[in-house]
């Protein structure tokens, strides 16, 4: 026999259909209306975020120092000092071998033009010096045809690397008053908010400082893995200069997608004007098998492990990052995508049933004797 829809469950489903889609709706026009809002603060929000990554950086030494019975604005001054001499002693060992060597990187660099041509100038390609020739003159008519378009490019370059230069400094400033003033934060925040938020937006706050930490230091161990890594490989081969590669491709680690490229493509031009284009062939394979297993292997299973998300969340995190906001949105994707989690499981511990306490069989009998 068949059986017929019930008017009344289907009115019913329908209605608790609408309600749960017009919540949803409400829900991601107040997320866009969110996400508006830090749009327009962002010249504000992007330094504050890069202050907080590095604090969760050198608060470890900062709270050590503390502990010992320094002042906060002296541990603070002490640690913000020893952060830019740690910067500048890593742009130093990056820019003093590279200088130290120019003369034979300028002579590597043109014997290395001279290789290509032979090499292009022989079978398959069969490239000659007037097609050479005659490609510069195309090449060099074309940028004097966009000559307004470079400027252009050029202006926005410098007003991106100034940007970034009023970015840092910011950043510096934010990350010594979170040192020397971080842990008065919670309470006071505590003191402004009303009723049941006084406790809960603290208690998020807390486990959200807590997983950035793991995030940076996560990502440090990454770094650290490419850069030992790759620095092997290219020692392997006797390129030069591998110190500053293996400085250059930890730092690149903070830098995603960017970093990794530009990291890469200095070493393999140096491997060839050195080296010669087998061992920069090689140089690239370890490469590109390193930075496919730091993307695939490492970052995934450290980052998990670290921020309590599974690897899959993290290479989708990554992933819908860069589609929306490109390099800045692949950076901050694993942090916000943690965070998400830190807010969902506080409120899916708030919202919960506590647990029952099972039921005992025994019962009191008279005169309060407990019999079973």
């Amino acid at each position: 026999m068949s059986r017929t829809l019930s008017s009344t469950k289907t009115r019913a489903a329908l209605r608790v259909s609408s309600r749960i889609s017009l919540e949803l709706l409400l829900i991601l026009v107040m997320a866009a209306a969110v996400l508006w809002a830090l749009g327009q603060m962002w010249s504000v929000i992007w330094p504050l975020v890069v202050g907080l990554l590095l604090t969760t950086l050198t608060w470890p030494l900062a709270r050590l120092l503390r502990g010992w019975g320094w002042p906060p604005a002296l541990a603070a001054s002490v640690v913000t000092l020893l952060f830019l001499l740690v910067a500048t002693g890593i742009v130093a060992l990056i820019a003093v071998p590279v200088a130290s060597q120019s003369g034979e990187l300028a002579d590597g660099v043109t014997e290395g033009i001279q290789r290509v041509r032979e090499w292009a100038a022989g079978p398959p390609l069969n490239i000659d010096d007037a097609q050479i020739a005659q490609a510069t003159d195309s090449a060099a008519a074309r940028l004097q045809s966009s000559a307004g378009s470079l400027v252009s490019a050029v202006v926005a370059g410098v007003s991106t690397v100034v940007d970034g230069v009023i970015t840092a400094v910011l950043a510096l400033f934010l990350m010594f008053f979170f040192l020397k003033d971080g842990t008065r934060f919670l309470p006071w925040l505590a003191r402004q908010l009303p009723g049941r938020l006084a406790i809960d937006i603290p208690a998020v706050a807390e486990r959200s400082w807590d997983t950035l930490g793991a995030f940076v230091r996560s990502q440090a161990l990454v770094g650290l893995l490419d850069a030992v890594l790759i620095g092997l490989g290219l020692w392997a081969l006797g390129v030069p200069l591998v110190l500053p590669l293996a400085v250059l491709t930890f730092i690149s680690a903070f830098i995603p997608v960017v970093g990794a490229l530009f990291a890469g493509v200095v070493a393999v031009l140096i491997a060839l004007v050195f080296n010669g284009p087998t061992d920069a062939l090689i140089a690239l394979a370890i490469i590109i098998v390193v930075q496919q297993l730091e993307g695939n292997v490492f970052q995934p299973m450290i980052q998990s492990r670290g921020l309590g998300l599974h690897a899959a969340v993290v290479l989708l995190a990554v992933t819908l990052g860069s589609s929306l906001a490109g390099i800045v949105g692949s950076l901050l994707a694993v942090p916000v995508a943690a965070l998400i989690a830190v807010a969902w499981n506080y409120v899916r511990e708030q919202l919960s049933h506590p647990p029952q306490e099972p039921e005992s069989n025994e019962q009191p009998a008279a005169g309060g004797v407990v019999v079973s």
